[in-house]
C-alpha cells in the first residue's frame, strides 16, 4: 500500500543539529519542513555558544588593560558600557538567525512557527490546529537549564538563559554551580566588575575534567578574584532591603543583587508526545537512539541534546548531517562519540581532548604524563602571576598519545589541532620530531621529553 505524505521530513526544532538535517536532507532531494517555536539557531546562536563567546571576548578587555601598562601603555579614563555591548551582541545574534533563515529557505525548506507534538509515527500537530503527514520525523530539540532544587525564593534566580537578558551589570552576584556555563558567566562577571561568589556543592570544579586541569583552573580563579563555597548548597533566597539575600546550608549569608542558578541542562523533551506513541525516555527525559539516530519507534529519530549523548554543537550537527545522509542520500553513516575536542571559555580557557589522567590509567597501566606549568612570555612584561598548564597523557606501550589538556590563553584554539592529531593516532616520537615554533606557548608540546610522572601498574 503506497502512503501520500506532506512532506518527506518533517523536523522538529531549529537548533545547529534540527537546521543542519533539514538542510541536507533537501539538498538530498527530500521535501522537508521545520519547526521552531522560538527563534532558529537554537541555545548556540540565540542564548549559548554565540552570544556568551562575545561577552567572553569583551570581559577579557579588562585583563588586557591591566597588562598593557607593563608594555608601556596608558589606559587612563577607560569605562565600559553594558547597554552597547548587549545591543551589539543581539544584532549579532539577529545576524545569524537571519542567515539560518536564508540558507534555509534557499535549501527549500518550509518554516513553521508553533508547538509541535507528535500524534503518530507520521503525523505532527502545532498548537495552532495545523497537521503535518510525513514520511520520517527528526526530534531535534536541544535541552534546557534544570531547574534545579525548589528552595525558597528560587524564582527570585535567574538561569543561563535570563543571564542574556540582563539589561544592567549586577555589582553582586552569587552563582550556583561549577560545570562549564557557571565558570563562564561567573569570569564574564568577574572581569567586567562584578564580585562574584560561586556555590559548588561538591569538591572540585569542573566534574570529569582531569585533575590537573580542575586544580589549575581553581588557582587562576582564585587569583582572579572569584570567592568559592565548596560542599555548599544554597538553601533560600530571599529579597532584601538592597538586593537580595543568598543562605547557605552552613548558615552563610551572601548578599546578591543577582543569584545565576546553572546546574547542568536537561533534554528538552517534555510535551512532545513521544512516551505515548512508545518511546520511553530515559530518567533524565532523553530520547534513546541507536547508532543512527533511530529511536525505538520506526521513522522517528532524534539528534542532538535531546538524546543526551555528548551535547556539543558541533557533535548535533555531525548527528543531523549524519541522520540526513543516512535516511536521505543513501549513505549510511554513524557517528564516533569517542574523540571529542573541547573548551571551556573561562578565563584562563581551558582546552581538551582525548582521555583524563585517569580514564588513561584505567586502560593503559604503562602511561606516562608529561606536564609544564610555566609563565607565558607575555606575562614576563605584564607582570600577570597566571600560569599556563599544557599536559599530554603517552601510553608507553604503544607511544600512542592519548589525551591532551590544557589551561591558558588560546587552549582552545589549541584542542582542535590537537585533535586531528589525535583522530590521526599521533605518538610521542612524531611529536617530539616536529620542528618547534619559537616563541609559542605551544612549543612546549613538542619540546617535553622527561615524563613528570611514569605509572606501572
Amino acid at each position: 500500500m503506497t502512503h501520500t505524505f506532506d512532506f518527506d521530513l518533517v523536523v522538529i526544532g531549529g537548533g545547529s543539529g534540527g537546521v543542519r538535517a533539514a538542510r541536507i536532507a533537501a539538498n538530498h532531494g527530500a521535501k522537508v519542513a521545520l519547526i521552531e517555536e522560538y527563534r532558529l539557531g537554537g541555545t548556540c546562536v540565540i542564548r549559548g555558544c554565540v552570544p556568551k563567546k562575545l561577552m567572553v571576548y569583551a570581559s577579557r578587555f579588562a585583563q588586557e588593560l591591566e597588562e598593557m601598562r607593563g608594555f608601556g601603555w596608558q589606559a587612563d579614563n577607560v569605562r565600559f558600557d553594558w547597554a552597547t555591548l548587549r545591543q551589539r551582541r543581539d544584532a549579532e545574534v539577529a545576524r545569524l538567525e537571519a542567515v539560518y533563515r536564508t540558507n534555509l529557505l534557499a535549501a527549500g525548506v518550509t518554516l513553521l512557527e508553533g508547538r509541535a507534538r507528535c500524534e503518530d509515527a507520521h503525523t505532527v500537530s502545532l498548537t495552532n490546529g495545523t497537521q503535518l503527514s510525513a514520511a520520517h520525523i527528526l526530534i531535534a530539540t536541544g535541552a534546557k537549564p534544570a531547574a534545579g532544587p525548589d528552595i525558597p525564593g528560587h524564582e527570585l534566580a535567574i538561569d543561563s538563559n535570563g543571564f542574556f537578558d540582563l539589561q544592567t551589570r549586577p555589582e553582586r552576584v552569587v552563582v550556583q554551580g561549577a560545570g562549564y556555563i557557571a565558570l563562564e558567566l561567573a569570569c564574564v562577571l568577574q572581569l567586567l566588575g562584578s564580585q562574584v561568589h560561586v556555590v559548588v556543592r561538591g569538591d572540585a570544579l569542573l566534574r570529569g575534567f582531569d585533575a590537573d586541569v580542575q586544580t589549575h583552573l581553581l588557582h587562576a580563579l582564585q587569583e582572579q578574584g572569584l570567592k568559592f563555597h565548596f560542599s555548599r548548597h544554597v538553601t533560600e533566597i530571599a529579597k532584601a532591603d538592597d538586593g537580595l539575600q543568598v543562605r547557605l546550608d552552613d548558615g552563610t549569608q551572601l548578599p546578591a543583587d543577582c543569584v545565576l542558578r546553572a546546574l547542568g541542562r536537561l533534554p528538552n523533551s517534555a510535551g512532545l508526545g513521544l512516551e505515548q506513541l512508545g518511546i520511553k525516555l530515559d530518567a533524565q527525559g532523553a530520547i534513546p537512539v541507536d547508532a543512527y539516530a533511530a529511536t525505538a519507534l520506526a521513522n522517528v529519530y532524534a539528534v542532538g541534546d535531546v538524546t543526551n549523548r555528548v551535547n556539543l554543537t558541533p557533535m548535533a550537527i555531525r548527528e543531523g548531517h549524519a541522520f540526513a545522509d543516512t535516511v536521505f542520500g543513501k549513505t549510511p553513516r554513524m557517528v564516533d562519540h569517542t574523540l571529542v575536542p573541547t573548551a571551556v571559555f573561562t578565563t584562563p580557557e581551558i582546552g581538551v581532548v582525548g582521555m583524563t589522567e585517569a580514564q588513561a590509567l584505567a586502560a593503559h597501566p604503562h602511561l606516562d604524563v608529561y606536564r609544564s606549568a610555566f609563565r607565558p612570555m607575555k606575562s614576563t612584561l605584564s607582570g600577570h602571576p597566571g600560569k599556563m598548564l599544557l599536559k599530554l597523557l603517552v601510553d608507553r606501550d604503544t607511544d600512542r598519545v592519548l589525551g591532551f589538556h590544557s589551561v591558558g590563553p588560546d587552549t582552545g584554539e589549541m584542542a582542535q589541532l590537537m585533535g586531528v592529531a589525535l583522530q590521526m593516532g599521533t605518538t610521542k616520537t612524531a611529536m617530539d620530531a616536529t620542528l618547534a615554533v619559537h616563541p609559542t606557548a605551544t612549543e612546549e608540546l613538542v619540546t617535553m621529553r622527561t615524563p613528570s610522572v611514569r605509572h606501572n601498574i
